[in-house]
């Protein structure tokens, strides 16, 4: 963005010296150790493992990696002021995220599979989007204020030990979407290929070994990364909006009778609100260096701007392509006999060559939307435990891949179940849990929330983040977790399973999972946790 960009965050040495690694445009600066009084081990872990760990770290550390894991960024360890360009780069980072083929392929299922015209799918994709983004927008904004990832503050809300459930469904969720990027980005690349020469195998494991190198620097990687890979993402998806347009169909109506409609606008709204919503639970892990006195509104604000900006090129793109499936036999030969990837390749299939150049620039997009989850998973992995909070986030993140591309390569073939079955069923969680955060925000943190003798800011402590006897046990919490998924399941609309109140609604269903499990959530957790506080005091 800026020719003289120098501003840096790093790890620690042993000599809790810093290594920095290229960030946001502001001045340099160092920070102290990024670590707990505990970070040498303690009884609970070997002191030999520990020892080895760490060594591995600060080996890390001479090849300017960050090595920071969960512990809190204090505010002088962050950005010393956030001048236009760090606020710029808040709208770029979501672009250039979100701008993506996963999103695109996403789009497609609103004629393709839901049968709904060009005019319905894309009002319940945008105005869906909308609501996701702006869930994922407010999570965004507690980065700075905070200094702490995304599920270390919901230690404040569902306590020690029940926020660790919330933390592997977020695990399966940012594998799964992972996993999703994969398998598109090696449609696409087999697509392109001369007689499909080059398996959809090979460009799993090509985009799995980039995002994997790029997340393994750390945020300051991540964050120049994502600076700049927006731009040819965007002009790849302007070309193949101006090459495919004439095959759009924007006439047919919406297949089936008018219960069944409805259903599934409401099912194809939920997916999409799903896709932005689960950017919720890793959106503030990307803002922890920016300093306390961050305006929130600014933030916010170019959070949804940059997530609208993206789901709605992504989305319309999308369903355009998919509306085309019906009327244009070579774009369901591609659809049917490939997959959603090759739908895309299709739409650039006017320009020759170029187009093939295309289409490979769209795949390798979808490294700038793997990176996210991978960099968070790294330090998710380590909210789990004590011992996980020892292993370095690098060694997470080398899992995290792992895992995810095995799983890329044996599902490669049901791309479209795992967009249909897998998102909506992990919107559900994210709901639930947000539901709870926002009543302990604004109900029980307002006034009397119990801050301790610390800086805190809307009666958090942030100082605590690591002791479990100062947040609350979370009994009211899980039970409300619990009963909000009692309400998903029974409104949910699935391939495999259809709720008795779903069902009620068309002949397949309409997945009502994410308002259902949201309202039930809200409803039974503020009596619960005001008995909590009431007989335990926290």
């Amino acid at each position: 963005m800026s020719g003289n960009a120098t501003h840096t965050v790093g790890a620690a040495t042993k000599e809790n010296e810093i290594r920095s690694i290229p960030f946001f445009d502001d001045p340099s600066h160092n920070e102290e150790e990024a670590g707990s009084p505990r970070a040498m081990g303690g009884s609970c872990v070997p002191q030999q493992l520990t020892y080895y760990l760490k060594k591995v770290e600060n080996r890390l550390v001479e090849y300017s990696l960050e090595a920071r894991g969960i512990e809190r960024v204090q505010e002088h360890e962050r950005i010393p002021k956030v001048s236009w360009i760090s606020y710029l780069q808040v709208f770029l980072l979501w672009m250039s995220v979100n701008l993506a083929a996963n999103n695109i392929t996403l789009g497609m299922l609103g004629p393709a599979v839901y049968g709904l015209s060009f005019l319905d799918s894309a009002l319940c994709a945008v105005f869906g989007a909308l609501v996701g983004s702006v869930a994922s927008s407010w999570m965004a904004t507690w980065g700075p204020i905070s200094g702490i990832r995304t599920m270390v503050f919901g230690r404040y809300t569902m306590g020690w030990w029940p926020s660790k459930l919330i933390v592997i469904l977020n695990l399966i969720q940012m594998i799964g979407y992972c996993l999703i990027n994969c398998v598109v980005c090696g449609q696409i690349l087999s697509a392109v290929s001369p007689n499909g020469s080059l398996s959809v195998a090979v460009g799993i494991v090509i985009i799995a070994v980039i995002s994997w190198i790029i997340a393994t620097f750390g945020i300051g990687g991540f964050h120049y990364y994502e600076r700049f890979a927006f731009l040819p993402q965007v002009i790849v998806v302007c070309i193949l909006f101006g090459v495919s347009s004439s095959k759009f169909d924007l006439s047919t109506p919406s297949q089936g009778d008018i219960r069944s409609v409805i259903g599934n606008r409401i099912s194809f709204f939920s997916l999409c609100v799903s896709a932005a919503i689960t950017y919720t639970p890793l959106a503030a892990d990307f803002f922890v260096y920016y300093p306390e006195r961050t305006s929130r509104l600014k933030l916010f604000s170019l959070s949804v701007f940059g997530l609208m900006t993206s789901f709605t090129l992504a989305f319309l793109c999308g369903i355009g392509l998919g509306s085309s499936i019906n009327t244009h036999p070579d774009y369901a030969a591609a659809y049917n006999n490939t997959g959603q990837g090759a739908l895309i390749v299709q739409g650039f299939s006017p320009l020759y060559t170029f187009g093939d150049f295309c289409s490979v620039i769209v795949a390798l997009g979808l490294i700038a939307n793997a990176i996210a989850p991978t960099y968070s998973a790294g330090v998710d992995f380590q909210v789990l435990g004590r011992y996980a909070e020892k292993v370095p986030r690098t060694i997470w993140n080398t899992f995290g891949v792992m895992i995810y591309t095995v799983c890329a390569l044996a599902g490669r073939s049901h791309l479209a179940d795992i967009f249909t079955n897998f998102l909506a069923l992990m919107g559900y969680f994210v709901a639930i849990w947000l539901a709870i955060v926002l009543e302990e925000c604004f109900i029980f943190r307002r006034r009397g929330g119990g801050a301790e003798n610390e800086k805190s800011y809307g009666y958090y402590n942030w100082a605590v983040w690591d002791d479990p006897s100062k947040h609350p046990v979370g009994i009211a919490a899980l039970l409300a977790f619990l009963v909000g998924w009692a309400g998903a399941i029974l409104c949910m609309a699935q391939v495999w399973y259809i709720g008795p109140l779903a069902g009620l609604v068309g002949d397949y269903g309409a997945d009502m999972g994410n308002y259902v499990g949201f309202s039930w959530a809200a409803v039974v957790y503020p009596p619960l946790r005001f008995i909590e506080r009431k007989w335990l005091g926290r």
